[in-house]
């Protein structure tokens, strides 16, 4: 079973991917941001390999202007020595990617310019995997798209548009389920009409379901008859609900209880790829989990990224996981991360924000300019004052950070949670 994330990722330096407007392009400013986010990318992929993430998403953003007119820049050839070189540790790494075109690339639209575009946008995606010597293992993840008013001829529409499809695109491409209007059933019903593999979203389903009366693992069971062996392992996605948002909004993270739930009644060989919005934060949290080397290390490097997030928000939590990391023969994953998820949830005060403050500037206060020491001052008064937010404390210790290079707290996630 392999877990991932998709596009971004949380407390990882110099993995943020940039863009431009139409209006402001052009071949100069292009070539130096696939530059940079091709760096971003591999800065990513060497991430993932460090911590046994072995599923990913790449980001449809990671070309600017991609499947433009606009771009005319044949970045697979101009960056060909790096993009090889990304490819070859995705490879080794036995790491699986795939794409997700975004809600504009819509293959069932009756206007035939928005058809037009949608094929331009996955030849896009498909260069990309292309560029990086996958083979078709590596999917790209399309939603089935509109209704317009006639469900069926919109099925029709699709099934008929998938047919203008290069083949290579064609044996790439999986549907999933939505959670407004193509439920499981009918991306089943698709998916066998054109031989192609379904992946299950489970938070679509439980907002948009087909029938109450079947559970996850079923329809799971069912996607699993639409994957040959050379489309690779079954993929599904796998998110939970915000509770204070709308139907079908990703949690923040995911709470380790419901997916060990999840997992323990689905089969080992599936790739799951998380959906939620601390992203590669929960994939360590998941693969942890279900690890079978069950190493107290893995706590501790994750505790060293966690803690001052926790003094934040609670010094009980606090003590509480550093009291059950003493034992180095004992493996409390459950534990731990549950008393991460119930310390993140408690509203921080002034006095456990000012706590942490401390044990941060604690990293500074002998090595600080003088003015940077009033600056901190004014600024922890304004702050219990209440004249100023805690961010601008944060923002001001995270420049201390960078120019200190005190890597273990930009390594944290103290100034990204």
């Amino acid at each position: 079973m392999r877990i991932g994330y998709a596009c971004l990722t949380v407390g990882v330096l110099e993995t943020n991917f940039k863009s431009c407007m139409v209006k402001n392009s052009n071949e100069k400013k292009l070539l130096e941001i696939i530059e940079y986010n091709l760096k971003s990318l591999n800065n990513i992929i060497d991430y993932n390999i460090e911590n046994n993430i072995k599923l990913f998403r790449i980001s449809s953003d990671l070309i600017p202007l991609g499947s433009s007119s606009v771009n005319n820049i044949p970045w697979w050839e101009v960056f060909s020595s790096q993009i090889s070189s990304i490819g070859s540790k995705i490879r080794e790494a036995d790491m699986r990617v795939s794409m997700h075109p975004g809600q504009y690339t819509v293959l069932n639209s009756p206007n035939e310019d928005v058809v037009l575009r949608a094929i331009q946008d996955l030849n896009y995606h498909n260069r990309i995997l292309d560029s990086l010597g996958m083979d078709r293992k590596s999917k790209i993840i399309l939603h089935i798209g509109g209704v317009y008013n006639n469900k069926e001829k919109a099925i029709k529409n699709f099934i008929s548009n998938f047919q203008l499809l290069a083949q290579e695109i064609k044996e790439r491409l999986v549907i999933e389920n939505d959670h407004k209007s193509y439920n499981i059933g009918e991306a089943l019903e698709i998916g066998r009409t054109l031989n192609i593999p379904v992946v299950f979203d489970n938070l679509h389903n439980e907002v948009l379901p087909c029938d109450i009366s079947k559970d996850d693992q079923y329809w799971i069971r069912q996607c699993k008859e639409t994957w040959e062996k050379e489309d690779g392992p079954q993929k599904i996605h796998y998110s939970q609900q915000d509770k204070g948002k709308r139907s079908g909004a990703h949690s923040n993270t995911i709470e380790i209880e419901q997916f060990m739930n999840f997992v323990g009644k689905i089969d080992d060989n599936i790739d799951i790829m998380l959906e939620v919005k601390d992203k590669n934060l929960s994939a360590v949290k998941c693969i942890n989990s279900i690890s079978k080397s069950k190493k107290i290390k893995a706590l501790e490097v994750e505790w060293s990224k966690y803690k001052y997030n926790i003094l934040e928000h609670s010094h009980l939590h606090y003590n509480k996981i550093r009291e059950i990391l003493k034992n180095k023969n004992e493996y409390p994953v459950i534990e731990f991360y549950k008393l991460i998820e119930e310390a993140l949830n408690i509203e921080e005060t002034i006095g456990s924000t000012v706590n942490a403050v401390l044990h941060i500037w604690g990293y500074f206060k002998s090595t600080a300019t003088e003015d940077e020491k009033s600056k901190f001052i004014k600024l922890l008064k304004s702050y219990e004052e209440g004249k100023k937010p805690k961010d601008s404390l944060k923002k001001f210790l995270g420049k201390l950070a960078f120019k200190y290079e005190e890597y273990y707290l930009l390594n944290s996630y103290y100034f990204y949670l």
